[in-house]
């Protein structure tokens, strides 16, 4: 099940070195929400073949 935002943001900051910047903290926080919207994405099938992939690109 995916993390609520609160969840997300919390492990986040957790997780963070006490003298992240600000910036820091948000990229971290983006880079952990892509994860979540891509296993969502993958867990409801809205994946490309591994075959599909090489065939896009030139593999």
């Amino acid at each position: 099940m995916p993390q609520s935002a609160r969840e997300l943001l919390k492990q986040a900051a957790d997780n963070l070195p006490a003298d992240a910047t600000v910036e820091e903290a948000m990229e971290r926080l983006l880079f952990l929400a892509k994860i979540e919207q891509g296993i969502a994405q993958a867990d409801s099938g809205e994946t490309v073949p591994h075959e599909e992939v090489r065939r896009r690109l030139g593999l």
